[in-house]
């Protein structure tokens, strides 16, 4: 049996309610925001992005960044002229004349120093280490008592040999008394004549048993001597090898103690092969050539010396060949093994044209200085020829006659007819002095202009500031001030008093209220 039941809509279901559960109250729509603090935001964003853009390209072109100190200190003429006022792109240089000068010709090579004489102290006999008579590191004299060996079985050697001596000299004197008894009775022709040759013989084997005994004396002596062990060189002794206590024997390796000579001192170092017909020639003459020591970067020099002597072969594997120089190294600062750049004189130029150092340049025209025209401040740009050079000065062949002047400083920024001035002593450290914000401060853009001493963007005490300027003070909710917030963001936009046209005024910058950062307010959210 079938039975036709309509179908059910879900629709007409009866609302099932919970008993017991509370329902949470309807959630009420969160208050709206002001429209106006998503646009102080965007406002804010808009200017950080506009004044870090703007720092970006003024840091890629230096040419458009002013010299320091070449404004006139009116603050409304160095708007566009940057950090201290003017306009032109003068860069300040440091320049030195072309001079002549004895120059030194000099061989530059690497060395190791070592002792003058270096000695390993043994004992010369065996025994007991009785005593130490020195310090580690002391410097000790030649002949002085450095230890002391047991002496007392050397002593009894030497009394043995003693007591062997008087007894064979007493036989020795008893045969002579005979011998002489024997040749009056051979006169006498009571005795066979071969009674007195054997009395003759018996007589010269005593005094032969004498001179054995006289060397045994001799070496027990000797042995005694030997138990002082003292210093064979003047010279610093090194750490003890051996303590008191210990036997020690003349055969043994190592020694009791190791001694080297530091006062004179040498050094071993090497020169190119290609240098060494020009050192030959100077020694051969009987010239001694003038060899100074440097520590490892050439900042101290350590001593002078002159050059020994030449080892007789070239190292084949480098090229090199050996020389050997002595210094006297009163104040010791030359140690053994120590790493040395050493310079050997060989010879002087004299009266030749030199510049400094620094001022020879390296480019795609080859090697050359840059020059001051006194008359026009503009520098030119000559080739030169480079010769001899030394820690200071280059020797120049050709290009520069002795009454040019070169620049050694400022050269990074120069060209082919730059306009320069020559910078004054002590100008950079008055530059790089610090200063207070009414001198000589930052500049505020170009109408603001450079707030320098007599500028206009710095008022006199008590005024009150001109129309347009950024009178936004620090306040305890916003310490630094307005001015402090982008100056935080991109520090250096506004360095040199180029800002955008119009710069950073308060009229148009963030205001105290308006909707901005006001003073004691909340903070845009």
């Amino acid at each position: 049996m079938t039975t036709n039941t309509p179908p059910t809509d879900l629709k007409d279901f009866p609302e099932v309610r919970h008993i017991g559960i509370q329902e949470p109250p309807p959630r009420q729509p969160a208050p709206g925001k002001p429209k106006k603090r998503g646009l102080i935001w965007i406002v804010f964003l808009a200017i950080i992005a506009g004044v870090t853009g703007y720092a970006v390209w003024r840091i890629q072109q230096p040419n458009a960044i002013p010299q320091q100190g070449q404004g006139n200190g009116n603050g409304r003429k160095g708007g566009k002229g940057g950090r201290g006022g003017g306009g032109g792109n003068v860069i300040p240089v440091v320049t030195a004349k072309v001079k002549r000068a004895d120059l030194p010709v000099f061989l530059n090579g690497l060395g190791n120093v070592t002792a003058f004489y270096t000695v390993t102290v043994k004992s010369r006999v065996d025994g007991q280490l009785m005593k130490v008579n020195f310090n580690e590191g002391d410097l000790v004299q030649q002949g002085q008592i450095l230890a002391e060996i047991d002496p007392r079985p050397y002593q009894v050697q030497l009394d043995l040999a003693q007591g062997t001596q008087a007894r064979d000299q007493a036989l020795a004197t008893n045969a002579k008394l005979d011998l002489e008894r024997y040749t009056t009775l051979l006169e006498q022709d009571a005795i066979p004549k071969q009674q007195l040759d054997t009395q003759k013989a018996l007589l010269a084997q005593y005094e032969g048993n004498l001179r054995t005994d006289q060397a045994n004396i001799d070496n027990a002596r000797l042995n005694l001597t030997y138990a002082k062990v003292t210093a064979p060189i003047t010279g610093r002794v090194g750490l003890r090898l051996v303590d008191p206590g210990n036997i020690v024997h003349a055969s043994d390796q190592n020694g009791m103690v190791v001694i080297t000579q530091l006062q004179p001192i040498t050094a071993l170092f090497t020169i190119p092969e290609d240098n060494l017909p020009a050192v030959m020639q100077k020694l051969r003459a009987g010239i001694h050539l003038t060899v100074d020591a440097y520590n490892r970067d050439n900042s101290v020099k350590l001593d002078s010396g002159t050059l020994e002597t030449v080892d007789n072969q070239i190292d084949a594997s480098t090229g090199t060949s050996r020389l050997k120089a002595v210094f006297p190294n009163k104040s010791g600062n030359l140690f053994p093994q120590q790493f040395v750049n050493v310079q050997l004189k060989v010879d002087t130029l004299q009266n030749k044209l030199v510049v400094p150092n620094v001022a020879i340049q390296n480019g795609q025209q080859g090697t050359f200085v840059y020059t001051v025209d006194p008359e026009t401040s503009k520098v030119h740009l000559k080739t030169v020829s480079v010769g001899v050079t030394d820690l200071n000065n280059a020797e120049v062949k050709s290009g520069l006659t002795e009454a040019d002047l070169v620049v050694i400083d400022g050269t990074d920024r120069l060209d082919e007819g730059t306009q320069v001035r020559i910078r004054r002593p002590g100008e950079l450290d008055e530059i790089n002095a610090p200063s207070g914000r009414g001198r000589g401060g930052r500049g505020r853009g170009g109408r603001g202009g450079n707030r320098g001493e007599n500028g206009a963007g710095a008022p006199p005490n008590g005024a009150p500031a001109p129309a347009g300027a950024n009178t936004s003070d620090a306040s305890p909710a916003n310490p630094g001030g307005d001015r402090g917030v982008v100056r935080d963001a991109a520090r250096g936009a506004f360095r040199g008093g180029g800002g955008a046209p119009g710069g950073y005024k308060g009229a148009g910058g963030f205001k105290k209220g308006g909707g901005g950062f006001k003073k004691g307010g909340e903070a845009p959210q």
